[in-house]
């Protein structure tokens, strides 16, 4: 079994509140739960999905899935150098001849990890079991741990439920950004009774409840917690920002002094906002905004 511990996570997380003159005249407290400080290079949702996988996978190869500017494939690529586990990254997307890797990706490549590029078509087969065999042994990975996109399976779920209980009466609502939805999934099983948990999707397209309640399904045995999405907030979609959410997180990181990662965090960090000005919290209640990440510096 591969052992996490040499890699030292800070667990459980700090928890910072912050004040912030949008929130107070509401009667809204907001508290940070910086999971971007568990780990320098697993960061946040990161380590608290591929732990107990990279544990299964118990030395051997890797494999997982994501798109160009995956932060699981780099998250990944990085504890398979901590690790001294072989990885492989099966990238979206076929890769153009002599250009150069993004930074995302030359970070993978410089932390170890065989990247394989597959069509976009393909791509979206690989979870079928012919296709994924198919992609496993072109990638020459067939006996490898299969992790799938974004980390989001049984495990994962799993692990993430201890996000909640380490939030546990701390908050009356738990925030998230969400790509899969795993760490929701996990999350809202941890928290307890009288707390709930809100997902802001970075995606588009509003098939992701369905996707948690699955997940639940498969690592509970059916629904836990109190969950629920609000989808205004994507911005146009994953790894697409616009003016005004850009000047909202230079805003916040003068503010506050905090980083604000762009893909994830800025958006959360924004429906918040939005929603206290909308009145969507009651007085008196206080938020815990779940910091999943930090701005990559490549």
């Amino acid at each position: 079994m591969t052992s996490l511990a040499a890699l030292r996570p800070r667990l459980p997380s700090p928890v910072q509140e912050i004040e912030d003159d949008r929130l107070t005249p509401h009667g809204v407290r907001l508290l940070l739960k910086r999971d971007d400080l568990i780990h320098p290079e697993l960061i946040g949702n990161k380590w608290r999905k591929l732990a107990p996988n990279l544990t299964a996978a118990a030395g051997r190869t890797v494999v997982t899935f994501g798109g160009a500017y995956s932060n699981h494939l780099r998250a990944t690529a990085a504890a398979g150098r901590l690790l001294g586990l072989p990885t492989v990254g099966v990238v979206r997307g076929q890769e153009l001849a002599g250009r150069p890797l993004n930074p995302s990706l030359a970070r993978c490549a410089a932390d170890g990890m065989r990247l394989h590029f597959i069509d976009r078509s393909t791509y979206r087969h690989a979870s079928e079991p012919g296709t994924r065999a198919a992609v496993l042994r072109a990638a020459g990975a067939e006996d490898a741990y299969v992790v799938p996109e974004g980390g989001s399976n049984v495990r994962a779920v799993r692990g993430c439920r201890a996000l909640g209980g380490e939030l546990a009466g701390r908050a009356d609502v738990v925030a998230i950004a969400c790509g899969t939805g795993g760490t929701l999934a996990g999350l809202a099983a941890g928290l307890a009774p009288q707390q709930r948990a809100l997902g802001v999707p970075v995606l588009r397209g509003g098939f992701l409840a369905s996707d948690i309640r699955a997940l639940q399904q498969r690592a509970f045995g059916g629904p836990r917690g109190t969950w629920h999405l609000d989808e205004r907030f994507h911005f146009g979609g994953y790894a697409r920002t616009t003016p005004e959410l850009d000047a909202f997180a230079e805003d916040f990181e003068e503010r506050h002094g905090l980083p604000v990662e762009r893909l994830y965090v800025a958006k959360l960090l924004y429906a918040l906002l939005s929603l206290t000005a909308e009145s969507a919290f009651p007085r008196g209640t206080t938020l815990a905004a779940v910091i999943t990440g930090s701005p990559f510096p490549g």
